[in-house]
């Protein structure tokens, strides 16, 4: 099973997870290895050069799905917008059609790179995008979905026992992302709270509504 990754700090509990739970050393060196940013893992699963991965939610339409995925439910402080002039983030599909859906104009940001500019420029007007959708629908944002293409009960199998709660990251992997990203261990630990993982009705509400708004944008 290929497994792809998307190289952000708000996956760092599943990816620990995964760590421990998948014993073949194989599959934990693909899975390392097909890592990158969310627009190019969308290309990947499309043209099925993985079999797995957490994509974009708006790529996800029409793929299989899992009941897991990268969700907020009220601010996120990773996926914002700087108002003013138009520009996309060429990272995620799903943030910069979030914007066009909320009638929001400005810069998007998402990832560790966004959070890193939140803590770094307090004094800077920036939208969280999660939370207007939060203030105008009344549901949380999924940002991405976890699809496969095929091994899917493999995946659902290794996934059913995962509990973000249970996950202990351990201090030297905390510190190594802390390092890459420029953001404090305290800064990573207080943003994981707000990220969830599960797929429950609202959640399903939510995802549904967002591509249909979404059906059609450019």
């Amino acid at each position: 099973m290929i497994f792809a990754k998307i190289d952000f700090i708000n996956l760092l509990p599943v990816h620990v997870f995964l760590k421990k739970r998948i014993q073949s050393s194989q599959i934990k060196a693909i899975i390392n290895y097909k890592k990158s940013y969310p627009s190019k893992i969308n290309k990947k699963l499309k043209t099925s050069k993985v079999d797995s991965a957490f994509i974009s939610s708006i790529a996800s339409r029409g793929e299989k799905r899992l009941d897991y995925g990268i969700i907020a439910r009220k601010d996120v402080r990773s996926v914002i917008l700087i108002p003013g002039e138009n520009k996309a983030d060429y990272q995620s599909e799903t943030s910069n059609a979030l914007a066009k859906v909320l009638n929001l104009k400005g810069e998007v940001l998402i990832g560790d790179k966004a959070l890193k500019f939140f803590h770094e420029n307090p004094d800077i007007e920036i939208i969280d995008l999660a939370l207007e959708w939060k203030k105008k629908y009344n549901l949380p944002f999924v940002f991405a979905a976890l699809t496969y293409r095929k091994n899917g009960k493999y995946l659902k199998n290794i996934m059913k026992t995962f509990k973000k709660r249970e996950v202990k990251i351990p201090q030297y992997i905390l510190k190594e992302y802390s390092n890459r990203s420029n953001i404090s261990c305290e800064n990573i630990l207080e943003y994981l709270k707000r990220i969830d993982y599960d797929i429950t009705n609202k959640e399903k509400k939510a995802l549904k509504k967002f591509l249909q708004l979404s059906r059609g944008l450019k």
